[in-house]
């Protein structure tokens, strides 16, 4: 029997949608890399739903991100149009593709399953291991970043923009650790601020689209929105209190946990 049989519907997805928040305020990991397989795994959403329903969740809750980021002046928005320049066209293919082979073909299904197992997969790396990560990188290439061209970052951008659109997830953590190889003199402050601001457009376009394919549940939409943002309030708070160590040692082993489902289905 499924869970959301032993639930009432709206306050299920509003705790839901609060102990996300209160997660994404505490370790600042994407809402898409908790959200959407939550939604498949817990309430049995099928994929496309649950893809759709958070990128248009993610959209509402990092353009108040991207509001507070550009009113301190910590977007490089040079970086944000490379980004778009590259996700842009790779959303637009991805949701086209998609819409041509039907929302409820099983090769949409096993594509959208196994991009959102690989996301969360390498984003529980990221979590775990970025700082070992970033360390290799700068011993192997010392110059990494130093001139990095432009079409770099709008190749990452297209790369993200097809991970999103079948997954909702690699906009956060993924985005973060590319932006860091290629921007290595850039405050990690505007590299996060660019980062929240390119997702923007992203989510919403591949939202959008989702939209248009009719995978968007927006009885659910509306719960978890109205759960997270004081979560994420909340999480903000409790940071500081928090031993970020075990914090995100528990949540990248969640992560990969739910990561390994996924590849599983």
């Amino acid at each position: 029997m499924n869970f959301v049989e032993h639930l009432p519907v709206t306050p299920a997805y509003a705790v839901s949608g609060l102990l996300v928040g209160v997660l994404v305020g505490m370790t600042g990991v994407g809402g898409g890399s908790l959200m959407t397989p939550l939604l498949v795994l817990l309430f049995g959403f099928h994929p496309t739903t649950a893809v759709g329903t958070d990128l248009l969740f993610a959209a509402a809750t990092k353009t108040v991100g991207t509001t507070i980021h550009s009113a301190g002046k910590t977007v490089d928005w040079r970086i944000v149009r490379r980004l778009a320049a590259g996700s842009v066209p790779s959303t637009i293919i991805c949701v086209a593709v998609i819409a041509y082979c039907g929302v409820e073909s099983k090769a949409v299904m096993k594509a959208v399953s196994l991009t959102l197992g690989v996301a969360l997969i390498l984003s529980a790396v990221m979590l775990l291991f970025k700082g070992l990560l970033m360390a290799a990188v700068s011993r192997e290439f010392p110059r990494a970043g130093l001139e990095s061209p432009a079409w770099l970052t709008v190749l990452t951008g297209f790369i993200l923009g097809m991970l999103v659109s079948f997954s909702s997830v690699g906009a956060g953590a993924l985005g973060t650790v590319v932006l860091v190889m290629l921007y290595p003199r850039l405050p990690m402050v505007r590299i996060v601020g660019s980062d929240i601001a390119h997702a923007v457009p992203l989510t919403l376009l591949a939202g959008m689209g989702h939209w248009y394919l009719g995978t968007i549940n927006f009885h659910v939409l509306v719960p978890l929105l109205a759960g997270s943002i004081p979560g994420i309030i909340a999480g903000s708070y409790l940071a500081r209190y928090a031993n970020d160590r075990v914090l995100k040692l528990c949540l990248g082993a969640i992560l990969a946990v739910m990561g390994g489902k996924m590849l599983a289905r």
